[in-house]
């Protein structure tokens, strides 16, 4: 069987298939990895994105860190891909227990899954710094500066920065899940940031696929490895 062929009968017979996703899950829809570096991001910012998406950036420099975050980490055209619908696909047929996800852009529950851990936290959470208080993306103006509450407090992204944990609740969630699987499907990501990294040594189901265009530390161990684009694959499932 071809490796299409494979992975659909492991498909079939699965019924907690879990998938842990990264960048390369919404890069097919027009999300780039802010990691890729090209003239016009060396020639606009004066720092690394790992510093300006760092704690103690944002909270000494603000407006630098919003001047990166609209442009770079902020795509409200962006729609979910073939994957995204397939993964929400799945779910509904009782195939799929969860989505493990690096990224940021909510585009999973606007496919329509429904349980999501998102080790990063969310683009579409904001909270303010002074009261507490719970805004959502669509109530604030982006690429307009520094966004503030009514209370005039900053608004923070529910984002995790450099320097900061994950969420207790949220990884829990992921490695119950991961480790309750009989297939992990890893997706469009490159396996080298962590903890999150580290979360796919909890499986012990059946079948472990890897789908990623370039090799991770983790090849050698997977049942089988897919080099296409995600959306491609999956897209075969709608």
């Amino acid at each position: 069987m071809t490796d299409r062929e494979t992975l659909r009968s492991w498909v079939e017979e699965s019924s907690r298939i879990v998938f842990f996703g990264g960048a390369g899950v919404s890069t097919e829809s027009g999300i780039p990895d802010f990691r890729s570096t090209d003239g016009l991001y060396h020639q606009q910012y004066d720092y690394p994105p790992e510093e300006i998406l760092s704690h103690s950036f944002f909270m000494r420099n603000p407006e630098e860190f919003y001047r990166f975050y609209w442009a770079k980490m902020i795509a409200p055209e962006a729609r979910p891909n073939p994957a995204h619908l397939a993964l929400a696909k799945w779910e509904q047929e009782g195939r799929l227990t969860a989505v493990v996800t690096q990224n940021i852009d909510g585009l999973h529950q606007m496919a329509g899954s429904r349980t999501v851990y998102e080790l990063h936290g969310s683009v579409h959470r904001n909270t303010c710094m002074r009261c507490g208080k719970h805004v959502p993306l669509e109530k604030i103006k982006v690429h307009e500066g520094i966004p503030r509450c009514e209370c005039g407090g900053i608004l923070k992204p529910d984002v995790v920065l450099y320097e900061e944990g994950l969420d207790q609740s949220t990884v829990n969630g992921a490695c119950r899940a991961i480790a309750q699987a009989d297939m992990l499907i890893i997706g469009g990501t490159s396996l080298t940031v962590y903890p999150a990294a580290g979360f796919v040594n909890l499986f012990r189901g059946k079948h472990l696929v890897l789908m990623n265009r370039t090799p991770t530390p983790m090849d050698a161990q997977a049942d089988l490895v897919i080099t296409d684009p995600i959306g491609s694959v999956l897209k075969e499932y709608l």
